[in-house]
């Protein structure tokens, strides 16, 4: 008898903002796209979407990456939160690494189970985004209010 994995497929809410406008928008296409991909997932009995997916997300999410490690440059993050700049940056990597790994299993004809494929992204990008995205949004928008306010 085989355990059902179950997971909360992620839905864009007001507490994701950052108040950064370019990571949120970043944001919600990721979310959008997510649930987008449960629904073909759960929908594909063969599995053949799978791959296709996770390398459409992973090239989205790599992009995103770059979008929120140059407002870190740009900003300043890692010198004024060195610890938190390393762990946003390490959840890029693992992030990136857990999906490649799916690619390459896919491609080596290794059985993948879309569910916990689907569940891990969920879970994911759902803690990603509450977590330490909040944290370096509300970072940026001091640091460009000061700006801002030195400039003007």
């Amino acid at each position: 008898m085989t355990a059902t994995i179950h997971f909360e497929p992620i839905e864009w809410s007001d507490s994701m903002t950052t108040g950064v406008a370019q990571i949120d928008n970043q944001h919600r296409f990721l979310v959008d796209t997510l649930r987008q991909a449960n629904n073909r997932l759960l929908d594909d009995h063969e599995g053949a979407l799978l791959g296709e997916i996770a390398k459409d997300l992973l090239t989205y999410a790599i992009m995103h990456f770059e979008t929120e490690e140059n407002l870190m440059k740009r900003y300043g993050y890692a010198e004024a939160f060195p610890e938190l700049a390393r762990a946003h940056i390490a959840q890029h990597r693992d992030f990136s690494h857990q999906v490649v790994a799916v690619c390459d299993n896919l491609r080596e004809g290794r059985q993948v189970s879309r569910i916990e494929v689907l569940k891990f992204l969920n879970e994911w990008l759902r803690h990603h985004v509450l977590g330490v995205d909040q944290k370096l949004g509300a970072f940026v928008r001091d640091a460009a209010r000061q700006r801002s306010d030195q400039a003007g």
